[in-house]
């Protein structure tokens, strides 16, 4: 299975389907199942976007993770906590349906909300992947990341079973689909 390695708080956003457009500055021509691994670094800079700024005021990163019940880092006076996301695991896998070119945010052809907008880099030139089918990993599973696309070998009992099946019947067809289902039920 193709993975991809993202950013915390950008792994949990599309964990929790309040992000459904990646944006790269690359390409790519493979569509189909697609695990999300959250980097094993969390940036300052990143973990700043999730908490609360001066006065109190909110951001669009701190909002998603409250109203989807995951607590954000926590900054004291010294530093700022991973809080309850994960890092150096996969945490979802999710179907890639589609990559598109941004010409702008309004030609993509699916409806942009402020949060989803704020979530990303719509710079004409880049790209949009499209992902759907956003299944949360509950553990998440340990995994070592890397850069672009690049190949993670799930154990069966790592994934639900809807989503190695539909990975086998897109790799390896029907039988390896009927082979594994076979294997999950024998005694």
């Amino acid at each position: 299975m193709k993975a991809l390695t993202l950013t915390q708080p950008w792994a949990t956003l599309v964990a929790i389907g309040a992000k459904r457009l990646e944006t790269r500055s690359w390409t790519t021509t493979y569509r189909g199942p697609l695990a999300i691994h959250a980097a094993k670094t969390f940036p300052t800079w990143a973990r700043g976007l999730c908490v609360p700024g001066p006065g109190f005021a909110r951001s669009p990163f701190y909002d998603a993770l409250r109203a989807a019940g995951v607590r954000g880092p926590v900054r004291d006076r010294r530093r700022c906590s991973t809080g309850d996301l994960p890092l150096g695991k996969i945490i979802a896998v999710c179907r890639l349906v589609d990559v598109r070119r941004i010409t702008s945010p309004e030609a993509l052809g699916c409806p942009l909300g402020p949060d989803e907008f704020a979530f990303g880099d719509f710079t004409p030139g880049r790209y949009a992947w499209l992902l759907d089918q956003v299944t949360p990993l509950d553990p998440p599973v340990p995994a070592r990341g890397a850069q672009g696309l690049w190949a993670w070998r799930p154990g069966p009992a790592a994934l639900p079973a809807r989503i190695v099946h539909d990975h086998l019947v897109d790799q390896g067809g029907p039988k390896a689909a009927r082979r594994v289902r076979e294997e999950a039920t024998a005694p």
